[in-house]
């Protein structure tokens, strides 16, 4: 007989009990595993909200440097992920061996990493930022102070244009982020003339400059909750407007188009995980994020770093 889906939300619940695990779903996970998740957010968040609970076992359903930083927060928890080809291109754009030539040819440049990176790059980074803080971090640094900036060159641009800073840029970028049309995007805007253009600071800068709000992920949910328009086009990940419409059932919400022949612009690492994965994944403990102590310690180092000065500064 076949399992059918209210069977597999009723096995995942009872499996969770079991083996006193949690699950955790980042806002560009499919509908169906949000609703199965006990925490639904962005990466770090999540993380440190698993950090807090007294699980045994993390099953983060994001990708796969989600899952590390979950690890790396709490090494004392066993963490899987459902898929573990579930990557980012944005990770894999900045290969450790490059990096680490790159930051030793500017020894006197300090390394402020982007959390959407691989273990191996938060080793080699004195800092590390989220797209809610990374101003904030930035503008803390004395201004003499020489900076290298990675992985998102997107990301990196938009900093240097809010903080006036001189900053090297690592050539890395999302591509969800990278392939939304500005062409077509005006095109929707005159079609929708009331609606708020709102964009992820991944996003290129010919988009950005177009966006009557940029924010990260949780700040766009926010916005759209919070603000007094009823239309909006989202350019980030698709996955989010499942969120942002439980929370704002009464706005209208648009996914702006890529530049290609999909009329959405989902992420295909973060779809790699599925509900079926995610039980199978909770059922046999496999597959584990492993990282081996001395590297989790290096890239905790980089993540604890961020976590004082922005307490310092009350973020």
């Amino acid at each position: 007989m076949e399992t059918t889906e209210t069977d597999i939300f009723e096995d995942i619940k009872q499996l969770k009990k079991q083996k006193n695990a949690i699950i955790l779903a980042h806002y560009y996970q499919e509908g169906d595993i949000q609703d199965v998740a006990d925490y639904i957010g962005d990466s770090l968040g999540l993380s440190q909200q698993a950090a807090k609970t007294n699980a045994d076992i993390i099953v983060f359903a994001g990708v796969h440097f989600m899952a590390e930083t979950a690890k790396i927060l709490s090494p004392q928890k066993r963490v899987f992920l459902p898929d573990l080809n579930a990557g980012c291109s944005l990770a894999d754009s900045c290969p450790t061996e490059d990096f680490r030539k790159f930051k030793e040819a500017h020894p006197d440049h300090i390394v402020i990493s982007y959390i959407n990176c691989s273990a191996e790059i938060k080793a080699l980074t004195d800092i590390v930022c989220t797209s809610s803080n990374a101003v904030q971090i930035i503008n803390d640094l004395p201004k003499e102070q020489k900076i290298i900036f990675a992985p998102d060159r997107n990301l990196g641009q938009y900093i240097k244009k809010l903080t006036g800073r001189d900053m090297l840029l690592w050539n890395g970028s999302c591509m969800v982020h990278e392939i939304f049309s500005a062409k077509k995007i005006t095109q929707l805007q005159h079609e929708h003339p009331n609606a708020k253009l709102i964009a992820h600071p991944e996003c290129e800068e010919v988009v950005l400059d177009m966006a009557d709000f940029i924010g990260s992920t949780s700040a766009l949910l926010k916005y759209v909750v919070n603000n007094d328009s009823k239309e909006y086009i989202v350019a980030t990940e698709p996955g989010i407007l499942y969120e942002m419409t439980k929370r704002a059932p009464d706005k209208i919400l648009i996914p702006a188009p890529p530049n290609n022949n999909c009329a959405c612009n989902d992420c295909p690492h973060m779809k790699l995980n599925t509900l079926e994965k995610l039980y199978a994944c909770l059922k046999n403990e496999k597959p584990e994020i492993i990282i081996e102590e001395s590297l989790r310690k290096k890239a905790e180092k980089s993540i604890l770093k961020m976590l004082e000065i922005s307490a310092r500064l009350g973020l």
